[in-house]
C-alpha cells in the first residue's frame, strides 16, 4: 500500500512543470540573450544558431506565450510592441488580457512582474506553464538591439503563417520589410533574409523585390543577395520567364555561398534554364550537385532534382543507374521516371508513346512535358544504335519496322533517320542507298580510345571539387578566442618552466 501512495506522488500532475523541460517561454528568452549576445559581439554564427532553435519550438508557440515575450524583449507600449500586438489574435479570457495589461504597467513604472505568463486550459495543459519566478527576476530589455526587434518580427510571422493568419500575416512581413530598409548591420542580414522569403509568399514579383535587392547589393548583404536572387529566379521559372531568369543570374554579382540552401536552390534553377537553353552537360552537373548539397530533410526537394537529372541525362544519350530510382522514400515518385527510362533504354518507339500517354498529367505537373517531347529523337537513336550492334547488314525497311515508324513514308523516314546518326556519329556504320541497307562496321576496342580517360578524369575533377568545397565550408573559431587561448597557453608554459626551474635549483643545492 506504501509503495502505491509514493507512486501516485511521483506521478502527481501537480508538480512543477521544470520537470519535464524548460518552458517554452523561458527558451525564448534564451534565444533573446544569445541574439543579444551576437548582436554585441558581432558573431553571425549565434543568429543562425537562434534561428534554427526557433524553428524547433514554432509548433510550440501560442498567443499568451508570444504576447509575454513581446513584453519582455521590446519596450512596452512602444511602437514594435503596439504594432506586433495588433497582429495576434485577441484571447477570449478577459482575465488574461487584465494581467497582461498590468503586467506591462507593472514593467514600465519599474516594478516587478506578477503575471501569469503562461495561461494554461484544457487542450494545451502542457504547453502554457506558470513562469512568474523568471519574469519577476528578469527586467525587461532597456538597450534594445535591432536583431532582437527584427527577430520579435520573425517570430510573429511564423505564428501567423502557422495559424493561417494570411492577411495578417501580410501585413507583417510588409512592416518588416520596411523595417528592414532602415538598419545596415551585418548582424541583421540573417534574419533578413528569412524575412524576404515569406514576404514572397504573399507578393508577386513587384517593385519592392527589386528594390530589396539593389539595397542589399549596396550594402554588401551578401546572404540577402542569395536569397532574393532565387527567389526572383523561382518567380521568373514559374512563369516561363527563361530569358529574364538567364539576364538576372548573368547580370548578379558573384562571390562563395554563405548559405547550403540557398546555394543548393541556385544550382537547382540554374540547371533549368540550362536544360531549357539545350546545355545538357552544364545542367547535369548543377541538378546532380543541388541533389547532393541538399539536406537528407529537404525529400521533396531532392525528388525534383532527381526528375530534372533523369531527363536531362536520358537527353544526352545515358541511362541513369536503378539505384536513383530505388532511393529511400522516392520510388514512389520517380516510378513514372522509371518506365519512361525503361522505354528509352530499349528503345521501343511504341512504349515511349505509351509511358508518356498515361503518365501525361504527372510530366504536365512537373512542368517538363516539353522535354519528353525532344526525348523521342533519343528513343529513335538509342533503337538505332541497338539495331547496328545486333546486324552487320539490315535493309532499311526492316529499320523502319523495328523502329514502328508510323510515317507516310517509313523507308525515307529511316533512310534520314540513318545518315543523320551516322553524321553525328551515334553509329558506326555506313549507308548503301542502291540497295537500300546499313552495313555496320566491326566494333573496336574502347579501351584503345580516349574514352576510359575523359571518364577518369572527370571523377578526378568531381574529387578536387569536393575536397575543395570541403576545406572552404570548414569553419574556424573568432580571431579573439584565439589570442585568449594563447595566452592562457602562454601563461600555463610560463609557470611550468618556473617550476621546473625552481625544481632544478633545488636539486643543485641538494646535491652541494
Amino acid at each position: 500500500m506504501t509503495q502505491d501512495v509514493e507512486m501516485k506522488d511521483r506521478t502527481d500532475p501537480s508538480n512543477s512543470v521544470s520537470s519535464t523541460g524548460p518552458s517554452t517561454l523561458h527558451q525564448l528568452k534564451e534565444i533573446a540573450s544569445l541574439i543579444e549576445t551576437g548582436s554585441y559581439t558581432k558573431e553571425v554564427r549565434r543568429i543562425v544558431r537562434a534561428i534554427r532553435l526557433t524553428m524547433a519550438l514554432r509548433r510550440k508557440l501560442k498567443v499568451p506565450v508570444l504576447s509575454a515575450f513581446l513584453d519582455f524583449a521590446l519596450v512596452p507600449l512602444s511602437e514594435a510592441h503596439s504594432r506586433l500586438s495588433a497582429y495576434l489574435p485577441k484571447v477570449s479570457e478577459p482575465l488574461s488580457v487584465l494581467v497582461l495589461w498590468l503586467d506591462a504597467l507593472a514593467l514600465l513604472l519599474g516594478g516587478k512582474s506578477h503575471s501569469i505568463i503562461g495561461y494554461t486550459s484544457d487542450e494545451d495543459e502542457h504547453d502554457m506553464e506558470v513562469d512568474t519566478a523568471t519574469s519577476a527576476d528578469q527586467a525587461p530589455v532597456k538597450h534594445l538591439v535591432p536583431e532582437l526587434e527584427i527577430y520579435c518580427y520573425l517570430l510573429v510571422l511564423v505564428f501567423l503563417i502557422d495559424q493561417k493568419k494570411y492577411n495578417e500575416a501580410k501585413a507583417c512581413s510588409s512592416a518588416s520589410i520596411v523595417r528592414l530598409k532602415n538598419l545596415n548591420r551585418r548582424t541583421v542580414d540573417v534574419l533578413a533574409s528569412k524575412l524576404y522569403l515569406y514576404y514572397s509568399y504573399s507578393y508577386e514579383l513587384t517593385a519592392t523585390s527589386l528594390a530589396c535587392t539593389r539595397i542589399t547589393t549596396l550594402r554588401h548583404d551578401e546572404l540577402g543577395q542569395e536569397t532574393l536572387l532565387n527567389l526572383l529566379l523561382r518567380n521568373y521559372l514559374h512563369y516561363n520567364l527563361y530569358d529574364q531568369a538567364e539576364k538576372l543570374r548573368s547580370k548578379a554579382p558573384r562571390f562563395e555561398a554563405h548559405s547550403n540552401q540557398q546555394f543548393c536552390r541556385y544550382l537547382f534553377y540554374l540547371g533549368k534554364i540550362r536544360t531549357i537553353q539545350l546545355e545538357y552537360t552544364d545542367a547535369k552537373e548543377s541538378l546532380l550537385q543541388a541533389a547532393r548539397k541538399a539536406p537528407a530533410a529537404a525529400r521533396g526537394f531532392r525528388i525534383q532534382c532527381n526528375k530534372w537529372a533523369i531527363i536531362v541525362r536520358l537527353l544526352l544519350g545515358e541511362i541513369p543507374e536503378r539505384t536513383v530510382f530505388m532511393q529511400k522514400g522516392m520510388e514512389k515518385a520517380l516510378r513514372p521516371y522509371f518506365e519512361l527510362t525503361n522505354a528509352v533504354r530499349i528503345g521501343d518507339l511504341e512504349l515511349f508513346r505509351s509511358v508518356a500517354e498515361k503518365f501525361a498529367g504527372t510530366f504536365s505537373t512537373d512542368r517538363i512535358h516539353n522535354l519528353i517531347v525532344r526525348l523521342r529523337h533519343n528513343v529513335i537513336r538509342t533503337g538505332l544504335r541497338n539495331i547496328s550492334i545486333s546486324y552487320s547488314r539490315i535493309s532499311l525497311a526492316d529499320i523502319a519496322s523495328k523502329l514502328r515508324l508510323d510515317s507516310a513514308n517509313p523507308v525515307a523516314d529511316a533512310e534520314s533517320i540513318v545518315a543523320k546518326a551516322i553524321h553525328d556519329g551515334a553509329i558506326d556504320a555506313t549507308l548503301d542507298h542502291s540497295n537500300g541497307w546499313m552495313v555496320s562496321k566491326e566494333t573496336g576496342d574502347i579501351y584503345s580510345t580516349i574514352e576510359p580517360q575523359i571518364a577518369f578524369n572527370s571523377r578526378i575533377t568531381f574529387c578536387l571539387n569536393m575536397h575543395n568545397e570541403a576545406v572552404r565550408a570548414l569553419r574556424y573559431p573568432p580571431n579573439t578566442q584565439k589570442e585568449k587561448e594563447s595566452a592562457e597557453k602562454r601563461r600555463e608554459r610560463q609557470q611550468q618552466e618556473q617550476e621546473l626551474a625552481k625544481h632544478i635549483a633545488e636539486e643543485e643545492d641538494d646535491d652541494f
